[in-house]
């Protein structure tokens, strides 16, 4: 019997999909549920599975693009997989490599070397090693070479020294590849956001000494009650919700000539995974608590950087958090997360003198960057907004409201 095996659909809005890699070879015989094929949308990259066990014939070639519903393979299944266990190969004999040749006379040590009077001679006559053939004693060019060498090579000795001047060592081979369609969707966004909003990007300092006493005294006993580390995302997080809801322009997009508000926050981490730069959404933000937030980033975070997350988990976000710092930035400008109105980007934490009650202190700073549409969003508002956060992130109890310890209640600990 022969199963076609069709492009399954990614999406509602996806109609097209690019083979990005075959996973098994012509002629394998492969076995029920087996990966066999990645395929790349303009969101995500999908894997493809066997239908059933049996001889694997492709039909697509990796790097195609096809309609989806498209028959990219058929299996066989008259051929099974044959379970025996193979006998190891034979050890290959070694041949012993032949003897190098012996090395000639003429290209010894001094091979190409002017004595000394042969060298002025050299220079008088216009004229370059390159041009004469050393006949002394390991190659060495004498005197009696340079006389009987022709004037008439001078033109091609200085061929000889521009080619050498310009030739650079090392590889200069060039290397092309065809752009995946995820990385092609990537790019045409960034090149529409810079093209169609009137992007800004405020910037502000958070002194982290409150978060890192936090995490400090309290990180042992968080993560024996929920499971998970202590990480800086979930406190960006909660603030950025509290900011929110106090700055609801921030949280809202321009959709035609209508401005649509979400009095829920659904934040989107940025998240660098091998095929590009993924999106997933942490649904209602606002009521989730610093384990569930921490919880979610690390499950997500796997998923995009093993390719499994699904279009649903990459859509619907109403602002976006990036986080350059893990790679070493100290300053950026983050670019919107169409069709989003802001995106805050935060960076690396480096302790820096700054000024406390008149004293100067040392603290660990972190620059943050909120980039945001001046369409919808006023100046007053993304840096009141970006304040705001600042507040939250350098006294995390005021996103308490009670409780005996703030410090404890806020990591339900």
């Amino acid at each position: 019997m022969i199963i076609e095996i069709k492009v399954p659909s990614p999406g509602e809005s996806i109609t097209e999909v690019q083979i990005a890699n075959w996973l098994k070879a012509d002629g394998d015989v492969v076995e029920k549920d087996d990966e066999i094929a990645e395929i790349d949308s303009d969101k995500a990259t999908l894997t493809v599975a066997a239908e059933d066990s049996g001889k694997l014939s492709i039909k697509i070639q990796a790097g195609e693009t096809i309609q989806v519903g498209t028959v990219i393979a058929t299996i066989d299944t008259s051929v099974k997989p044959d379970i025996t266990p193979k006998a190891a190969p034979d050890t290959p004999k070694v041949t012993a490599a032949p003897e190098a040749a012996k090395q000639d006379a003429a290209t010894g040590y001094a091979a190409g070397k002017p004595s000394p009077a042969a060298a002025k001679l050299l220079a008088e006559k216009d004229l370059t090693s390159y041009d004469v053939k050393g006949t002394g004693r390991g190659g060495r060019i004498t005197k009696e070479d340079v006389m009987a060498a022709p004037a008439a090579t001078a033109t091609k000795s200085k061929e000889a020294i521009s080619a050498a001047t310009v030739s650079t060592p090392g590889s200069r081979e060039l290397r092309r590849e065809k752009m995946s369609m995820l990385r092609k969707k990537l790019s045409q966004r960034l090149v529409s956001v810079k093209n169609e909003t009137a992007m800004l990007t405020t910037f502000n300092e958070v002194d982290m000494s409150g978060i890192m006493e936090i995490r400090k005294k309290y990180k042992d006993a968080f993560k024996e009650k929920h499971g998970v580390g202590l990480g800086f995302m979930s406190f960006f997080t909660k603030a950025v919700c509290v900011a929110l809801k106090e700055f609801p322009a921030v949280n809202a997009m321009i959709d035609g000539e209508e401005i649509v508000y979400h009095d829920y926050c659904d934040i989107a981490i940025a998240v660098s995974a091998p095929k590009g730069l993924m999106v997933p959404v942490i649904r209602n933000a606002e009521s989730k608590s610093l384990a569930e937030i921490e919880s979610q980033v690390i499950a997500l975070a796997t998923k995009a950087r093993e390719g499994k997350l699904s279009i649903e988990e990459m859509s619907g976000g109403t602002f976006t958090i990036t986080n350059g710092g893990v790679f070493g930035s100290m300053l950026s400008t983050p670019i919107i997360n169409p069709p989003q109105s802001a995106i805050l980007g935060m960076h690396n934490i480096v302790e820096r003198p700054v000024a406390v009650n008149g004293k100067v202190e040392i603290r660990p700073i972190m620059y943050v960057a909120l980039s945001y549409d001046h369409r919808i969003i006023d100046g007053r508002e993304s840096v009141g907004f970006l304040v705001r956060v600042k507040q939250m992130l350098e006294e995390p109890v005021k996103m308490l409201y009670s409780g005996k310890d703030p410090a404890m209640k806020l990591l339900e600990i």
